[in-house]
This record gives C-alpha cells, structure tokens and sequence, in this order.
C-alpha cells in the first residue's frame, strides 16, 4: 500500500477554521463599501487596486513596472494603467534604472508617500475601534501569531501542494 501524503491526510479542524476566518477578514477588509469608507475618510479617490499599488510601490525600493506584477501576482497591463492613473495624480514618477537606462523604474512621490500614511493612518484607526475591547496581552499575541503565520506562509509559498483528485 502506498504511503499518503501528509497533504492527502485530513485537514485538521483548526486549520480548516483558520482558513474560512481569513477568508472572512479578508473579505471584509476588501469589500467595495469599506474601501469607499476608507478613502473618504482619508480624503482621497483611489481605487482598490491603486491603493495596493501604491502601497506596495511605498514599502520597496523604486522598481520596475514588470516586477511589481510578478510581487503582486497581476498581469504587467494591469500595472502599467494603475501606474498611469497614479502618475496623473502625482502619486509616483518614473526614474531611469541604474541598471539600465533603456528601462524605467517606479518610485513614491511626497504626495504618494502622504496619501499611503493617511490609508494607514485611517485602517489603523478602524482596526482600534473594532479590537478596542481587547487587552495589550491579548494585541500582542495576535500581532506575535500573525507574525510567525505570515513568515511561515513566505517560507513555504513556493512549495508543492499535494491535492487529491476531485471525486467525479
């Protein structure tokens, strides 16, 4: 008889509960009338996939338009429009790339960097509000949780999943 694979095996119930509450948070957290919120509040007409963009372009060193879609997992035609629409708005500029000056890189302006502070300033505010119940213990084994589920999801992102076939 055949070994079975440790991914064949039964998902165990607090894996499968930890999976539909992320869908959930992730769920809330991107749906269209929270991102409407946020942006009214922070004072600013960005789209869901422009705010990504631009958070991202502001966490990084300047790169090009081709590697932020391979990081963001998009097609490169859906970048270069985001990065379109952001320049207009003198959020991001292009620089030439001191690897190669035939190409271009992105790089935050002040504005872009302004705007990023004031979406995070606003989400923080709104995360405060809803764990406002919660004790500094408690905060900080969540955030320490997080943590550790975020670098073992990097660490095992390129790894092999073994899923059985679908029963037909």
């Amino acid at each position: 008889m055949p070994a079975q694979s440790p991914a064949a095996a039964p998902v165990s119930v607090n894996v499968a509960e930890i999976e539909q509450i992320l869908t959930r948070v992730t769920y809330l957290a991107g749906r269209a009338r929270q991102h409407e919120r946020l942006m009214a509040v922070a004072g600013l007409a960005l789209d869901r996939a422009a705010v990504a963009i631009l958070r991202h372009v502001a966490e990084s060193e300047p790169l090009r338009p081709g590697v932020l879609a391979v990081r963001l997992s998009v097609e490169a035609s859906h970048v270069t429009r985001q990065l379109r629409q952001l320049e207009q708005g003198g959020y991001v500029i292009r620089v030439a790339d001191p690897d190669d000056r035939r190409a271009q890189r992105i790089q935050i302006t002040d504005l872009g960097l302004a705007s990023v502070e004031r979406i995070r300033d606003v989400s923080r505010r709104g995360m405060e509000m809803a764990l406002a119940d919660w004790s500094e213990e408690d905060l900080e084994h969540l955030a320490a949780l997080f943590r550790r589920m975020v670098g073992d999801f990097v660490a095992h992102a390129e790894d092999r999943l073994d899923v059985p076939p679908a029963a037909p």
